[in-house]
């Protein structure tokens, strides 16, 4: 008998492996933070011992989500002001909030938060983009998520920096102080072509190559921006991201609403990433990526929530459901983007997107332990024929039940056992009575 920290037994596991292999009555051994076998159930009782087991016989396995793009800090201003189109959005109210409220501890408590919402929704690891990144990365360490940084980079002041310069000169000094720490990882993360000129651009890319570290960016989010550049620079922002050499195979481009053909074909050709967010651009009425369109040119799709002030949630199992179903209707074609290339968009995709597809992303001998496992037995995921096909059209989130990250738990039987949920919903109440107080004050003036 072999020993392991950790031996689960459910009745399916989906591996996301390249083809797509389902395995019923397998078992999931774990040692040292890595998947050290899998193997039918009989075999492992007889194989390993462990002092941990977990019999799931009405559970699906597969990887951690991967929630590609998001704001985790942004959950406190979660319904700050809903139903309105991007640009009122960000400029009337989400900016003048940011520079109101937006501090260390807001960042602090609003990532808390987050995490939170995204450990119970099944996702192990985030891309983030926000300030105060520092405090980010903080919070990531605490809980036991897997995260990518992001070192945002804006033209203009905020309370985390002063200009272009200031924001790249804190981002390098964070990414060498992060240096070291297993799940944390850091990405350039330039806003967006309309808040970042050329010339930190060129930087970027610059460092970019130097530091073999990603580009994350905001791109043709919305038929405006696309219309605004055209005016103002002559051409689209996609062109000038390809002049100023920002185009390659380590850009994650977030949103991508506003594609021709031709960008269709470019994103192949150069390789990117593309950030699918089918809920926040659904509700700003951004418009629609051409995922199916993008998936048959061989381009890598992955999957984000956005900030829960724009979604309103962080929930990705949702985010997938609206990811898959809304392809069909954008195609035209019932076929596209089925169930298991969703699932593999929100895991593998997500993974491959930042540059951690060796580690994470599938369930594989020797990758990361990395998993969520969902109660498939509800009345809604009744009867089962392909449970990843259940899985992405019919269950909730609140059927996931356990999380690990490099075989430390997360989450079991829906209890968080890194975050202290009382005192995550009580901050969160707290930041939400100061910040309708401020907003009260501020219509009485």
């Amino acid at each position: 008998m072999q020993n392991a920290d950790l031996i689960v037994f459910p009745k399916w596991i989906a591996t996301v492996d390249n083809a797509d292999t389902v395995l019923t009555e397998h078992a999931l051994v774990i040692c040292d933070g890595v998947i050290k076998d899998i193997l039918p159930a009989d075999f492992a009782r007889q194989s390993y011992q462990s002092p941990r087991t977990f019999d799931l016989p009405e559970h699906l396995v597969c990887p951690g989500f991967v929630n590609v793009h998001t704001h985790a800090a942004m959950s406190l201003l979660r319904g700050v002001a809903d139903d309105l189109p991007l640009m009122d959005w960000l400029q009337g109210h989400i900016w003048p909030a940011e520079a109101a409220h937006v501090s260390p501890r807001f960042c602090r408590d609003g990532v808390r938060l987050a995490a939170a919402e995204m450990i119970r929704a099944g996702v192990t690891t985030f891309n983030d983009m926000y300030f105060f990144p520092d405090v980010t990365a903080e919070v990531v360490e605490q809980c036991g998520m897997r995260a990518m940084i992001g070192l945002i980079v804006l033209d203009f002041p905020t309370k985390w920096a002063s200009n272009a310069e200031d924001y790249l000169r804190k981002g390098l000094e964070l990414k060498d102080q992060l240096s070291g720490k297993p799940l944390i990882r850091t990405a350039l993360a330039p806003h967006a072509p309309y808040t970042v000129s050329d010339e930190p651009l060129r930087n970027i890319r610059k460092f970019a190559n130097e530091l073999s570290i990603p580009i994350h960016m905001h791109v043709h989010e919305t038929a405006f921006e696309v219309a605004d550049a055209e005016e103002k620079n002559g051409a689209r922002p996609w062109q000038r991201l390809k002049d100023l050499g920002v185009v390659g195979p380590d850009l994650i481009a977030v949103h991508m609403t506003q594609l021709t053909d031709e960008e269709v074909r470019d994103c192949a050709e150069y390789g990117i990433s593309v950030a699918h967010c089918p809920e926040s651009n659904l509700k700003l009425a951004s418009g629609f990526c051409r995922i199916g369109d993008l998936e048959k040119a061989g381009v890598n799709i992955a999957i984000g929530t956005d900030g829960a002030a724009s979604n309103n949630d962080l929930d990705m199992l949702s985010e997938i459901r609206t990811a898959a179903l809304l392809s069909k209707a954008v195609a035209k074609d019932a076929s596209s983007f089925p169930a298991h290339a969703a699932l593999r968009a929100a895991t593998m995709g997500g993974a491959k997107a930042l540059g951690w597809d060796d580690e994470t992303g599938s369930i594989e001998k020797n990758k990361s332990a990395d998993f969520i496992c969902i109660d498939m037995s509800d009345v809604n995921t009744s009867p089962i024929f392909d449970p990843v096909a259940q899985l992405i059209y019919a269950a909730n989130s609140r059927q996931i039940t356990h999380s690990f990250v490099a075989g430390k738990a997360l989450m079991e039987n829906r209890n968080l056992m890194t975050l202290d949920e009382d005192l995550v919903l009580a901050t969160a109440h707290e930041w939400g009575q100061r910040i309708r107080n401020a907003s009260a004050n501020e219509t009485a003036d």
